[in-house]
């Protein structure tokens, strides 16, 4: 988090923490073997402290992926201001899914959204915190593009909503089509490969608004 307190971002550096302990016990031991309290206590941190930021086991991987969605709409941000819309997006898509060489943290990161994605097929809890992670980022998304066309106010428009939708739906599309499937991160299987293609199929919707 940039900005903010300095309390403010020693909390959110415990949830962050918090979320990459609860996603590696997960993935480890398995969502109904592991606990609130088991998460709490590999993270170092009192039960207590775990429910004060966190209602379930479940919303505890909420930083994490929001860490993820955020990287994608930063990328829309950061994209060169003389690219379209669709351009930008697919440029965005292609930065923020790609995992640099030797980048252990992101390819890290990217297997555990892999297998966490596969686990909520079976957890309607954290499915929900799934479908709220990616509503969260296309909201963000609008108030980007919008701002990216020199017309912030117009967030809540239904163009920049739509585009915003649309976008989302894609990159959404080609991460889950990636996660339930054994292709690697990068190449022409990976996230970033596949969100390319489904922002390529809705560039005609996309350069419309």
């Amino acid at each position: 988090m940039q900005g903010g307190s300095l309390t403010e971002r020693r909390k959110a550096a415990t949830r962050l923490d918090i979320a990459r302990t609860a996603a590696a016990l997960f993935v480890e031991h398995g969502l109904r073997s592991t606990r609130a309290e088991d998460i709490a206590r590999a993270a170092g941190v009192a039960p207590r402290t775990f429910y004060r930021y966190f209602a379930t086991k479940e919303e505890a991987i909420t930083p994490l992926l929001a860490v993820g969605a955020r990287q994608w709409v930063e990328a829309v941000r950061d994209a060169p201001g003389a690219l379209p819309v669709a351009d930008a997006l697919r440029h965005a898509a292609a930065c923020a899914l790609t995992p640099a060489p030797g980048d252990r943290a992101a390819s890290e990161s990217l297997e555990w959204v892999r297998s966490l994605l596969r686990m909520a097929a079976d957890s309607p809890a954290l499915q929900s915190v799934w479908n709220d992670a990616c509503h969260d980022a296309d909201a963000t998304l609008a108030g980007v593009l919008a701002a990216r066309a020199g017309r912030p106010d117009t967030a809540g428009s239904l163009e920049i909503r739509l585009t915003a939708g649309v976008a989302g739906a894609a990159v959404r599309a080609a991460v889950e089509t990636w996660a339930a499937g054994d292709a690697p991160a990068t190449g022409p299987q990976g996230p970033a490969a596949l969100a390319d293609r489904c922002l390529a199929s809705a560039e005609g919707a996309l350069r419309g608004a």
